[in-house]
Order: structure tokens, then C-alpha cells, then sequence
């Protein structure tokens, strides 16, 4: 027979109390719904100390700090691997109880977020970067028209899609993904501020210089004329080769338009990129089949986005230079 829960803390009281008013143990044991012998054990303290009853833990305190280590001397390793070096350590186990320690300890085996790869000279300028600009305001940052260039797939094989399905539905065609060598793509440039979006611009062939500034032509001045009107802005971009051109520096002189420095590889500072995920996540219900319906599909969604979208995404700028400065110039969650 299986041993019985331990008496909780009310219990014990109850059966203290009880005991005082002259209560009998068959009484008491009515009252609170348990077994006479468990109030017979705490009145006379054998219940205090009991052994446990189970197979006994196959490893020890010792044993579980060498896996901790292992597990921290490198995260991408397989529970094979992990089972191989505790072996080697001299902790012989199963792969199962290998699993079972490091979730004990707090491990989970998840997907890892993609970051950009920063070098040291990298880091050191976002942490410069988020430093000088730590105490600039909201307002300062509305004053600021973000933009960036993303592509579009029509495949959307790489975005996590799952399919509800039974068993012997495998390989029918609507519980299929289908998937191309080669998918269609678009290349699209927006521009947004706390005030909201510009209209977009579907790139042919390749980004150089030349065809930057005539996105800069024709469609970043009017997006600077739909949000900012007459008022002074300062326009954002990242270190692209066509943007760090000095052809494209010209323009912006010629044009007299301020730039706002940039470190490089730094999308987690850029609000627009939260709103191609937004994009990007609406065409999954769209599920566009030509070219042409994928193109109608990302205007409908950017047209469809908010500004108080946008104006929440400006205001998380200070948060995100906080993110930098804590994690020292490494990525950060945004």
C-alpha cells in the first residue's frame, strides 16, 4: 500500500486544538478527514521525519552541478551530447534522466531567436550610440522618419505555419505545404513616424546607389510631406552600401536634409521593423498565389496600419536604448 499525504500545517493545529479540548483521536480524525493512526502519529511525533517512499534519486548534488556546467559551456548541444560528457565525467545515466536534470534545473529546449552578429568594435559603437541618445525625448524621436527596406516571399514555408490533421492525413494536398526552389519575391521600402506610414515602393532588381536615390526622389519626400508637412524632420536608415554611399550623402546635402547617425546591424533600434512583422504575419492569412497578389496583399496590410501603431513603437525607442546599455551593446529582446 501506497503511503498517505502528510498532515498540512492547518491540519496539525486543528489536531493540537482539539487534543486540548479533551477530544478523542477517533473524534478528531472524523473532524478533519483523515486516518486515526496519522493523528496518533502527530500527537506522538513519529510522523515527524518520515522516509519517503520511491526509487532513490540515481544521481547526486555533485553530480547535477557538473551537468549544469556542461549545459553552460554550450547551449546548442543535444541531450546525446550532454549524456556523453556527464558519462565521461564519471555520472553513468540514461538519456532520460539527463532530460529530467536539466529541466529540473530551469532548461527548456526551445528555437533560438536570430540576432544579427556583432563584432566587439560593433557593440562598442551601439553602446556609444545608445549612450549619447539615452536622454533624447519621445517628442525628439516623433521629430524622426524612420525607414527600411524588406523582402516579401510568396513562399511562407520559413514563418512556423502548422496544420491541424488525423492520423492517415499525412499526404492529403490541404494538409500540405507547399514549397518552391526558387520563390517569388518583392523587395519593398516604406518610411514611418509617430505620426504614421509613407506609401511603399516595390524595388526592381538590386539596391545600388542609383536607384536608392530615386526611391529617395519620389518617394521618401512625399512620405516626409504626408507626415511632417512643412515641419522639420530627421531622416533615419541603416548602414546599406547603397545608404553609406557617397553619391547618396550628396543627395541628402544637395537636398538639405539631416541624417541621423546609424550603428551598424542594429534593427532592434529601428520601430519599423516591428511593423514588416506585422505585415509579414497578416500575409499568412492571405496566402497570396501571383506576384501581383502578393504586391495588392503587403499595401493592403500597410495601409491598414495605425498611427497609434506607430506612435507606440516610437515611444519604445527609449526603452530600447535602456535594453542596449543594460545588455552592453549586445542584442536585445526588441
Amino acid at each position: 500500500m501506497g503511503k498517505t499525504a502528510d498532515l498540512t500545517a492547518v491540519q496539525k493545529a486543528i489536531i493540537d486544538t482539539l487534543k486540548q479540548e479533551g477530544k478523542k483521536q477517533k473524534e478528531i480524525s472524523e473532524r478533519i478527514g483523515c486516518s486515526q493512526s496519522a493523528v496518533s502519529r502527530h500527537l506522538s511525533g513519529k510522523s515527524v521525519g518520515r522516509k519517503k517512499c520511491g526509487r532513490k534519486r540515481c544521481t547526486t548534488r555533485r553530480g547535477d552541478r557538473t551537468l549544469r556546467k556542461i549545459v553552460e559551456k554550450g547551449r546548442f548541444q543535444t541531450l546525446g551530447d550532454l549524456r556523453k560528457q556527464w558519462t565521461e565525467s564519471g555520472v553513468e545515466t540514461s538519456r532520460a534522466t539527463v532530460h529530467r536534470r536539466v529541466q529540473e534545473m530551469g532548461y527548456r529546449c526551445r528555437i533560438p531567436q536570430v540576432k544579427p552578429l556583432l563584432n566587439q568594435k560593433q557593440r562598442q559603437k551601439r553602446l556609444t550610440w545608445a549612450t549619447e541618445k539615452q536622454h533624447w525625448t519621445v517628442a525628439q524621436w516623433s521629430k524622426v522618419l524612420f525607414s527600411d527596406e524588406s523582402k516579401f516571399c510568396m513562399s511562407f514555408g520559413n514563418q512556423g505555419a502548422r496544420v491541424w490533421r488525423k492520423t492517415g492525413e499525412k499526404e492529403m494536398p490541404k494538409c500540405l505545404k507547399s514549397s518552391v526552389k526558387y520563390p517569388q519575391s518583392v523587395m519593398v521600402w516604406g518610411a514611418m513616424s509617430a505620426a504614421g506610414v509613407g506609401p511603399l515602393c516595390f524595388i526592381k532588381g538590386r539596391v545600388n546607389a542609383a536607384s536608392y536615390q530615386e526611391i529617395l526622389e519620389h518617394f521618401r519626400l512625399p512620405s516626409a510631406e504626408k507626415l511632417y508637412g512643412d515641419e522639420d524632420f530627421i531622416f533615419q536608415h541603416d548602414l546599406a552600401p547603397a545608404h553609406s554611399a557617397k553619391t547618396t550623402g550628396k543627395w541628402f546635402t544637395d537636398h538639405g536634409i539631416t541624417v541621423l547617425n546609424w550603428p551598424a546591424n542594429s534593427p532592434d533600434l529601428n520601430p519599423i521593423e516591428n511593423l514588416w512583422d506585422i505585415v509579414k504575419r497578416k500575409l499568412r492569412d492571405a496566402r497570396p498565389n501571383t506576384l501581383d497578389e502578393l504586391k495588392a496583399a503587403i499595401e493592403a496590410s500597410w495601409a491598414s496600419i495605425r498611427p497609434q501603431q506607430c506612435h507606440m513603437l516610437i515611444a519604445s525607442i527609449p526603452r530600447r536604448i535602456e535594453a542596449v546599455i543594460s545588455a552592453k551593446g549586445f542584442p536585445t529582446k526588441y
